[in-house]
């Protein structure tokens, strides 16, 4: 069972997608040509973690970081 709460280095990654992710969005508003590189470190990162059921679904936390892509924190 993978939790924020027990891995630091997960906690970290999440933090940091969601940062990315609020970055993607407001250059993607904000119509800039580098939303396209802001949108794959974000991608990259949430590679990092694991998923939530054994190795097939939505990586940990992908509501939260979903909701920062969206402008909606």
């Amino acid at each position: 069972m993978h939790t924020f709460e027990y891995n630091t280095t997960e906690a970290k990654i999440q933090g940091l997608s969601i940062q990315v992710g609020e970055l993607f969005a407001d250059l993607w508003k904000s119509g800039s040509y580098e939303s396209d590189n802001a949108l794959e470190a974000y991608k990259s990162l949430r590679r990092l973690l694991p998923t939530e059921q054994y190795g097939e679904g939505r990586h940990i936390g992908a509501t939260a970081a979903h909701k920062a892509t969206q402008g909606a924190s």
